[in-house]
C-alpha cells in the first residue's frame, strides 16, 4: 500500500510540474510556436501520411494532445550558468566561503555540476526545444511537396500554404494545399546507346526493364531503373561504368492533342570521358578481364617500405613477410577473385563478405589497375592487401542479471581469443564465467552473494564447413560458412536444485545474402545434472502443499512427519511421495490418487538427470539489415529432433530402463521429442518524422514440441512458458498457463505455444519513445501425457483460454541499446470464472512492471 501511494504521488507530482508550465514559455516575442501542420490534397486528407514526412519542419510531439517533451524542455534553465555566476557576484562572503572550502577553480566548475546546471542540461537533453515557425522552412517545404508531385507524375502540380495564427497565444499552424493537376503516363520507349557491347548487353536483359509503357511516370522508377542498368554493366565486365553515363530524355508526344498526358522516354547510354589525357577523350565502353589477382597476408599500412616474399597457388600470387601464416587454400577459397575472368562486381563484394568471415583482418582493401602491357585498357591486375588482427585478444565483461530465483545478481566473464589456431583463420575461445547472486532463503532471511554459479566455455569458429568430404557446390564460400564447435559447462550452488550443465554443439551456419540466415545444429547434446533433487519441496511450494494435505488427510507414517504434524519438506515429503506412488495411491480415493500421481509425476520430471541430444535446422529471413528500421520484416522458422541416434542404438542393442519402463543410455534417460516453431515480425510505419515518427509492430508466435519413443514429455529446458517482460506483460514470467489452469505452479510451462503482440511506437521526445501495446497468448499441453483438462488443448472452445493483456511503456534510447520500462494489465484472464475473465477496474496495483533491454520484437 505504501508502495502504491508512493508512486501516485510521484506521478501526481509530476502531472502538477508539467501543467504548470507553459508550452510557449521559450517562445520569443513575434515569434510562433508550430502547433500542427496540415496538408490538403485537392480538398482532402492525403491518402498516404509519409508525405508528411517531406516537410523541413515539424510540430514538437505530442502524447493524448501534450506536448511531454517540449514542457521537460521547458523546465530547464537556459542560464543556469549565468545565474550561477550571477548569484556568487551578489554573495561575496559565500564567494569567499566556497573559494577557501574548495578552491578558485572548484569554485567555477561547481557551475557546471549536476546540482546547478547539469540538472538542466539533462532536461534538455530529455524534452524537445520549441518548434519555433521558419517561414523558411516553410517555403522549402513548399518547394519540396511540389518537387514530389512531380517525381510520381504531376507535372502541372500547385502548391501553396498558408500560416493560421491559433487563438491560443503565439501559437500556428501551417496549412499546404496541393492541386495534383494531370498525371503523365509513358507512352513510348526508346534507346540509344553508343557502345556496341553495352547495347547487345542490355538488349539481351531488356525483359527486367523497370519502366513500363502505359504507366505513370514515377521519378523512383527511373533511379531504379538506373541502378539496374549500373549493375548489369558492372556485374558483366564493364569496370569503369559510371552510372553518370544513363540519360534519361522525356518529351511530350507532338502529334497528341491539346491536355495530352502521354510522354516519350529515351533511354540514352553515353560513352565515357577519360580525363587522365589532355584534353580529355571520349572512348567506348568495353568489357574488362581480370588478367592477374596478387595478394598480400601482412599487410601493415604503418609501413613506408618493406620486403615481401612470394609464392603463386592456382594463378594467384602470394606476398608475404618471413613466413606465410595462412593455408594458401583458405585464403584463396574467401578471395572470390579470379585469374583470367570478367570482372564484376559481386565478386568483389562477396571478395570482402568472405575475408571479413575468417575474423583474421582488419576490412580488406581491394584496388584495381590496368595490366602494364595492356595499351587498349581491357585487362585489370587487382592486388588484395589483407592487415592480419592481433593474434590474441582478451575481452572482459561484467553483466547484471535478476530472475525469478536470483534477486539480484552480477556477472563476470573474460574471453581469450585466439587467432589462426590451426592455420585455417580458425578462431579459438576461452570463457571462464562466474556469477555471484542473493537470494532469499525460504525462511525470509536473505544474506548479499549467497548464490554462486561458475563454468565456463571452449568454442571453435571455422570459417568453411567441416564436414565429410568437400560440399562446397551445394554451400559455395559465397554464403560465408562457418563451422562452429562449442562446449560449455556450468555449476549452481544454492540456486534451486544445483544444477550441473554440460553441453557440447557442432554448429554449421551460412548466409547467401545479408537478409538470410540458415543454422544447422548437427549435434546439440546437453546434459543436466540435479546435484540437490532432496530440495525440490523446498522450493516448489504448491506441490509440497497439495502433498501435504494428503499427507495429513491419509494418515502418513509418523517417520515422515514434523513435529507440528507437517511433512518433512526435506527427506520426508520425498520419501512419502515415492512410497505412496509404490502402494498404487489411495484405495477409494480416485481423485486423491490422481492428484498424487500427477504430483510425483511433476517431482520425477523436475528432479530427474536429463540427456538431450538434438538435430535442429532455422531459417531466418529478413526485409533489411538494421532491426531498427521502421519497415523492418523477418520470419523464422525452426525444426528439432532430439534422441534419434540413442534410439538406433537400442535397436542394435538392448539399452537399460529407468523405474518409469524409459530406456537409458550412458545411464541417463535421454529425452525425444520432435519440435517445431514459426515466428514473423513485422514493422509498418505509421507516420515518417526526423525524430523517429511512428510505427506499429506486431509479432506471431507458435510453437510445437511433441515427445515421442522414448519421450514421456519435454525436458524443462526445451519446453515452452508464458509471461514476462517479451511475452504476454500482463503476466510475470511463468505465471500464466497452462490452459486455463490459473497457474498452480512455481513454474508453469507446456509444450505447446501460441503468442501475438501489437505494439503502436511513437516519440514522446528525442531519446524518449513511448508505446501502447497488446499481448495475446498462452501455453498448453498437447499429445503428451498430461490428463488435467484444463491444462490441455484438446478442443476448438480452449481458444477461448488465450489471455489478454494491455498496458503502455517508455523506452528511452541509448543509440547502442534501448532500455524498456512496460506497464501491463490483465484484459482477459482464462483463469477465471466465465463471469470475471473481464478485467474491469483500472487499478495501479493490477499493473506488472516489466523491465528488459531493447525492443521486445
Amino acid at each position: 500500500m505504501k508502495c502504491n501511494f508512493v508512486i501516485k504521488a510521484l506521478l501526481l507530482l509530476c502531472l502538477f510540474s508539467l501543467s504548470g508550465c507553459s508550452p510557449t514559455k521559450k517562445v520569443p516575442e513575434g515569434a510562433y510556436l508550430l502547433r500542427k501542420n496540415d496538408i490538403n490534397v485537392d480538398g482532402k486528407a492525403p491518402k498516404n501520411s509519409h508525405v508528411y514526412g517531406y516537410l523541413r519542419q515539424e510540430p514538437n510531439s505530442r502524447l493524448l494532445g501534450i506536448p511531454i517533451g517540449l514542457l521537460i524542455y521547458n523546465l530547464a534553465d537556459d542560464q543556469s550558468e549565468e545565474n550561477y555566476q550571477k548569484w556568487l557576484e551578489r554573495h561575496p562572503r559565500w564567494h569567499r566561503f566556497l573559494d577557501g572550502f574548495l578552491s578558485k577553480k572548484q569554485t567555477q566548475r561547481l557551475g557546471k555540476s549536476f546540482l546547478v546546471s547539469g540538472k538542466d542540461r539533462l532536461l534538455q537533453r530529455m524534452g524537445q526545444p520549441p518548434a519555433i515557425l521558419d517561414t523558411a522552412q516553410v517555403n522549402k517545404s513548399t518547394k519540396v511537396l511540389k518537387a514530389y508531385y512531380n517525381s510520381v507524375g504531376y507535372y502541372n502540380s500547385k502548391v501553396e500554404h498558408d500560416i493560421l495564427p491559433l487563438e491560443k497565444k503565439k501559437e500556428a499552424a501551417v496549412v499546404y494545399s496541393i492541386e495534383k493537376g494531370m498525371r503523365y503516363y509513358i507512352d513510348s520507349l526508346d534507346t540509344r546507346i553508343l557502345s556496341p557491347e553495352i547495347d547487345t548487353l542490355y538488349k539481351k536483359h531488356i525483359g527486367e526493364r523497370l519502366i513500363k509503357n502505359h504507366t505513370h511516370y514515377s521519378l523512383e522508377k527511373f533511379t531504379n531503373e538506373r541502378s539496374r542498368i549500373t549493375t548489369l554493366l558492372r556485374n558483366n565486365g564493364f569496370y569503369n561504368f559510371q552510372q553518370s553515363a544513363i540519360d534519361f530524355t522525356i518529351a511530350r508526344d507532338t502529334i497528341a492533342y491539346n491536355n495530352d498526358s502521354l510522354i516519350n522516354v529515351t533511354t540514352t547510354i553515353a560513352n565515357y570521358t577519360d580525363r587522365s589525357t589532355d584534353p580529355p577523350t571520349e572512348k567506348t565502353y568495353k568489357k574488362h578481364l581480370i588478367k592477374k589477382v596478387y595478394l598480400y597476408t601482412d599487410y601493415d599500412s604503418s609501413l613506408q617500405t618493406t620486403t615481401y616474399d612470394s609464392v603463386e597457388y592456382k594463378g594467384i600470387t602470394y606476398y608475404y613477410r618471413n613466413k606465410l601464416r595462412y593455408r594458401k587454400q583458405t585464403l584463396y577459397d574467401a578471395m572470390a577473385l579470379r585469374p583470367n575472368t570478367l570482372y564484376r562486381d559481386i565478386d568483389r563484394n562477396n571478395a570482402y563478405r568472405q575475408i571479413n568471415n575468417l575474423r583474421a583482418f582488419k576490412y580488406p582493401n581491394i584496388q584495381y589497375r590496368y595490366a602494364k602491357k595492356d595499351s587498349l585498357e581491357r585487362t585489370l591486375e587487382a592486388d588484395i592487401f589483407l592487415e592480419p588482427l592481433s593474434r590474441f585478444s582478451i575481452e572482459t565483461n561484467l553483466e547484471l542479471s535478476r530472475s525469478s530465483i536470483q534477486e539480484f545478481g552480477i556477472g563476470f566473464n573474460t574471453s581469450l581469443i585466439a587467432r589462426n589456431v590451426f592455420r585455417g583463420a580458425e578462431t579459438l575461445e576461452i570463457t571462464p564465467r562466474v556469477t555471484l547472486g542473493a537470494q532469499q532463503f525460504l525462511d525470509g532471511t536473505s544474506a548479499f552473494f549467497n548464490i554462486f554459479e561458475y563454468g565456463g566455455g571452449l568454442r571453435l569458429t571455422i570459417p568453411r564447413i567441416w564436414f565429410f568430404g568437400s560440399i562446397e557446390s551445394l554451400i559455395p564460400y559465397s554464403k560465408t560458412p562457418q563451422t562452429i564447435l562449442q562446449f560449455t559447462t556450468s555449476t549452481q550452488q544454492n540456486i534451486g536444485l544445483d544444477k550441473q550443465k554440460t553441453s557440447g554443439v557442432l554448429r554449421y551456419t551460412w548466409s547467401p545474402n545479408t537478409q538470410n540466415r540458415n543454422i544447422l545444429e548437427l549435434l546439440d547434446v546437453e546434459f543436466v545434472r540435479n546435484k540437490n533433487p532432496e530440495n525440490y519441496f523446498r522450493l516448489y511450494r504448491s506441490s509440497y502443499n497439495a502433498l501435504n494435505d494428503l499427507a495429513k488427510k491419509h494418515n502418513a507414517p509418523a517417520a515422515v512427519m514434523d513435529n507440528d504434524g507437517n511433512l518433512n519438506d526435506r527427506e520426508g515429503a520425498i520419501a512419502y511421495v515415492i512410497w505412496a506412488s509404490k502402494q498404487g495411491g489411495y484405495a477409494g480415493y480416485p481423485q486423491d490418487t490422481k492428484d498424487l500421481y500427477n504430483i510425483f509425476q511433476r517431482y520425477y520430471r523436475m528432479t530427474k538427470n536429463d540427456l538431450i541430444m538434438a538435430t535442429s535446422f532455422t531459417y531466418m529471413s529478413n526485409n533489411t539489415f538494421n532491426y531498427y528500421d521502421p519497415d523492418y520484416e523477418q520470419f523464422r522458422v525452426k525444426v528439432e529432433t532430439a534422441g534419434n541416434i540413442p534410439q538406433l542404438l537400442s535397436i542394435v542393442r538392448k539399452l537399460p530402463k529407468d523405474d518409469q519402463g524409459q530406456r537409458k543410455f550412458l545411464d541417463v534417460t535421454y529425452a525425444q521429442y520432435a519440435k517445431a516453431e514459426l515466428e514473423y515480425i513485422k514493422h509498418i510505419p505509421l507516420t515518417i518524422r526526423k525524430n523517429g515518427g511512428e510505427v506499429f509492430a506486431f509479432r506471431t508466435f507458435i510453437g510445437f514440441a511433441m515427445p515421442y519413443g522414448n519421450g514421456k514429455s519435454i525436458p524443462f529446458s526445451r519446453s515452452y512458458f508464458a509471461g514476462g517482460s517479451n511475452d504476454n506483460r500482463g503476466w510475470r514470467a511463468y505465471s500464466l498457463g497452462p490452459g486455463s489452469s490459473g497457474s498452480p505452479l512455481e513454474f508453469n510451462e507446456a509444450n505447446f505455444k501460441f503468442t501475438a503482440n501489437a505494439e503502436y511506437r511513437f516519440t514522446i521526445a528525442n531519446a524518449l519513445k513511448g508505446a501502447l501495446f497488446l499481448d495475446a497468448g498462452n501455453v498448453w499441453h498437447l499429445m503428451d501425457d498430461e490428463e488435467n483438462t484444463d491444462y490441455k488443448l484438446d478442443s476448438f472452445s480452449d481458444i477461448a483460454d488465450v489471455a489478454l493483456a494491455t498496458g503502455f511503456g517508455l523506452r528511452y534510447d541509448l543509440n547502442y541499446f534501448v532500455i524498456r520500462g512496460d506497464f501491463g494489465m490483465k484484459l482477459y484472464d482464462p483463469s477465471k470464472y466465465a463471469t470475471h475473465h473481464w478485467t474491469n477496474e483500472l487499478k495501479l496495483s493490477n499493473f506488472v512492471f516489466n523491465i528488459g533491454i531493447n525492443y521486445p520484437f
